[in-house]
């Protein structure tokens, strides 16, 4: 009892010096006076939508979900190598059928309660099983990763059995992925769809407190199984602007910041003050075209829109060279899954005003969604500018519509049907399937559930990828991969613009921080003085 209350003051401590830490914005305060000693404060670059991980999409809400709960398995340090977390162990039947999973002794989620096969059970079956008690608890939108379980199984409370339908090459790493994360079934149960406010989870740290558009504050958890973190406490900052977020920066009112625009890395790099951290990634950043309706149902225009995009001079001038242009929908960070032999669209605007007359397309009208900022987004105004003027130049009148993140992944998830013709999005995966399996067949189009929002259908494509996900030769998974970027490219369902080079940068008073190719914030191992 006296070690709970202990830390419950502790935690209060800590929760006032982090209100004072998002509280103190001034640029006249002192950098100690802004951000207390142990307490990181990073600025973030929207809103999250939920902390519940099994409900979001998004690498921006995955940054703090990654502190809050852990998986089965994780992705080891530095890489997207699988090892274990909450599982000390597991095995694979021979054929790939059958994943028997052995948990660690004497976890607990951060409400007290245990973590048990059950517990697991509870988590996987609340995505999977539309009648399961807490599934209107969702929805799930990437429950996707798992629709190759056929049964969840509790042999004994540290014993959890995975049945699959058919081989899936993917599992184990989308296992590690945030929609893999385990959740308090008492949490769910207690709370409901409001879940995703009150999150528990067993991570290095505990869900504090929510301000709406304000802040996010998580607290270490002393009894962390892989041991405490250093850190009292992180405090997550919604700052969309991105002039603002290098304003905090530079003045102290954030010790940590991601997504540096491009024009300020070298003003970041040159000052001692601050480290500037780029690590390459599987990202992708490119334009939903409407394949459904519209010019873009003509696949002649889709290609002139590829054609008709200066991507060199968005990366280098937009982007000041943190990025590289973009061949395909698998980007080159998968190297052994990658189609080295595709050559990006060139910049031809001749070439897209024949394919334009070709396709009868000439004058046509379009509407561009665009967004003032998400994760992964690249300058997205400024990008969304630069193409609009790209596309006018082949003589098409191009609108862009602008809108906050979450605003804007409501508007693009659901299709853009009877609503746009275009639309940016980024896509950081954790796997070569995960992208195009879920954004580019037939059977994932919005109203089955999928991210395909410009109905793109091609049945080989489908049959390339459901091929690739069933092989556990990575090889043969290396050749349909391959194949199917050939076939995507030629098809345009998007344009295809950039691969990106993550980056942050902290304050001198942070160390220990690092970035992952996963795209995640892992603040376990960070301290500040």
């Amino acid at each position: 009892m006296n070690k709970n209350i202990s830390a419950l003051k502790r935690a209060h401590g800590v929760l006032a010096a982090a209100v004072l830490a998002a509280a103190a914005l001034s640029p006249l305060a002192t950098v100690q006076a802004q951000t207390p000693p142990n307490v990181l404060v990073v600025g973030q670059i929207a809103e999250p939508k939920s902390l519940d991980p099994h409900a979001v999409t998004a690498v921006n809400d995955f940054r703090i979900l990654m502190n809050v709960y852990d998986g089965l398995v994780r992705y080891k340090d530095g890489t997207l190598e699988v090892e274990s977390a909450l599982a000390e162990s597991w095995t694979i039947s021979d054929d790939g059928l059958v994943y028997s999973f052995t948990l660690r002794e004497g976890i607990s989620f951060h409400d007290g309660s245990p973590l048990t096969a059950e517990a697991v059970k509870f988590n996987f079956d609340r995505m999977l099983d539309e009648q399961h008690p807490y599934h209107e608890t969702g929805p799930f939108p990437l429950a996707f990763f798992f629709s190759a379980i056929e049964s969840v199984e509790v042999k004994d409370p540290r014993t959890v059995v995975f049945t699959l339908n058919e081989p899936y090459a993917p599992f184990l790493s989308n296992l590690a992925y945030p929609t893999g994360l385990i959740v308090s079934p008492k949490a769910v149960e207690a709370h409901g769809k409001d879940f995703g406010r009150n999150p528990s989870g067993t991570g290095p740290f505990r869900f504090a407190e929510w301000e709406s558009n304000a802040k996010v504050v998580i607290v270490r958890n002393e009894d962390y199984w892989g041991g405490a973190p250093a850190l009292e406490a992180v405090v997550f900052r919604p700052i969309t602007d991105a002039n603002t977020r290098v304003a905090e920066m530079l003045s102290g009112g954030i010790d940590l910041m991601v997504e540096v625009p491009p024009d300020n890395v070298a003003t970041f790099a040159k000052d001692g003050a601050y480290t500037v951290h780029e690590q390459a990634g599987p990202h992708v950043w490119f334009l939903i075209l409407n394949t459904k309706e519209g010019p873009f149902a003509d696949k002649r225009v889709r290609q002139a829109v590829n054609y008709a995009i200066d991507k060199e001079s968005l990366v280098e001038n937009v982007l000041q060279g943190t990025a590289q242009v973009a061949a395909g929908p698998i980007p080159p960070a998968f190297s052994w899954a990658y189609n080295t032999s595709l050559q990006p669209y060139p910049h031809d605007p001749d070439k897209a005003r024949k394919l334009i007359t070709e396709a009868g397309a000439e004058g046509a009208a379009l509407t561009f969604y665009v967004t003032d900022g998400g994760s992964g987004m690249l300058d997205p105004v400024p990008m969304g500018t630069a193409i609009q003027a790209d596309l006018a130049e082949v003589g098409f009148d191009v609108k862009i519509e602008t809108y906050e993140w979450n605003t804007f992944l409501g508007k693009v998830n659901p299709g853009l049907e009877g609503k746009a013709d275009m639309a940016e999005m980024a896509w950081m995966t954790n796997d070569p399937d995960t992208l195009p399996y879920l954004a580019l067949r037939t059977e994932a189009s919005p109203d089955k559930g999928g991210f395909n929002s410009g109905y793109y259908s091609n049945p080989k494509v489908d049959e390339l990828l459901e091929a690739a996900r069933r092989s556990t030769d990575q090889d043969e998974r290396a050749k349909l991969y391959k194949e199917m970027q050939e076939i995507v490219q030629e098809d345009a369902p998007w344009a295809f613009i950039a691969n990106w080079k993550q980056n942050a940068v902290t304050s001198e008073r942070v160390s220990g921080f690092k970035l992952q190719p996963s795209f995640f914030l892992l603040l376990g191992k960070v301290s500040k003085s």
